[in-house]
């Protein structure tokens, strides 16, 4: 083993400590506005904090949960990441599958409205028009199967099928495997890695959107958490007599401290999930290369 110099200890010194400063610049953002959404707003006010609250209070977040609303916003964001997710990777993984076989009909033709799709657009006033068409309008479906092909990991699931050996199917053909069980059963558990990566954005994009309960949902009962955070921004911003007179009725809470509230609602749950696909996906990846 060689000795280490001194001139390698002074490098990894500087290394190890740019690196902290790094992750202190990139995570503090953070770690500040949930010490925020934790302090009496008006306390806020006067600044100053900056490492942990000075008053604390659950104020913020008892005023931004005690309309029943979020609830059923949180339930069909639930539903939205869960089912648009799962359906959106395995729907993806199928078309891409079936786009690696060469002797595909029409498979050039399949290739033109991909690359079509992807770099030019209709617009949002064709889109709703499609919708509309589809009565998708006003469903909980409009937040599922416009979402089910994702052309950008359509792309990257067909160029990792196809680094996967063909003999692999061939030989369960031959067995009398169909190719749905060559799929399930063989393709899929190959695929964890790019499975694991296309949950993760998949659902994050999922649970983030809110521009389609905006503009394709009028029923209130079917508004999203990332849409309820929007409005509660732009109400804290410019609030309507009822809300100035909530928000007087606690004196602690003010426009700031509801902001940064709605901010680590919006983010915690990705954040308290990541670590878990993040396992996931680095045994995924483990799963691949044994089997690949």
């Amino acid at each position: 083993m060689k000795k280490r110099t001194r001139e390698d200890w002074v490098l990894d010194s500087i290394n190890y400590a740019l690196l902290i400063i790094i992750a202190l610049v990139a995570l503090y953002p953070f770690y500040y506005i949930l010490v925020l959404s934790f302090n009496e707003g008006t306390d806020t006010t006067r600044s100053g904090v900056y490492f942990w609250p000075r008053r604390f209070t659950l104020d913020n977040y008892h005023y931004f949960f005690k309309d029943p609303k979020w609830t059923r916003a949180f339930v069909v964001t639930l539903l939205r990441t869960v089912i648009g997710t799962g359906l959106g990777v395995i729907f993806t993984s199928l078309v891409a599958y079936g786009l690696t076989y060469k002797d595909l009909m029409f498979r050039r033709t399949y290739f033109v409205i991909v690359l079509v799709a992807m770099n030019f657009s209709g617009g949002i006033i064709t889109y709703y028009v499609t919708l509309k068409g589809l009565g998708l309008l006003n469903t909980f479906s409009v937040y599922v199967v416009p979402t089910m092909l994702n052309l950008f990991f359509l792309m990257i699931a067909l160029s990792f099928f196809r680094e996967i050996p063909p003999e692999l199917g061939e030989s369960a053909r031959m067995e009398g495997a169909s190719e749905w069980r060559i799929f399930s059963r063989i393709i899929m558990p190959v695929s964890m890695p790019l499975l694991a990566t296309m949950s993760l954005f998949v659902g994050s994009g999922q649970w983030n959107s809110w521009l389609d309960a905006a503009y394709f949902v009028q029923d209130d009962g079917l508004r999203t958490l990332a849409y309820r955070m929007i409005e509660v921004i732009n109400q804290a911003m410019l609030p309507t007599d009822t809300q100035s007179a909530q928000i007087a009725s606690m004196s602690s809470v003010t426009g700031m401290s509801v902001q940064v509230t709605a901010m680590i609602i919006s983010i915690a749950p990705i954040i308290c999930v990541y670590p878990f696909l993040q396992k996931y996906f680095v045994k995924g990846m483990m799963l691949g290369s044994v089997k690949g």
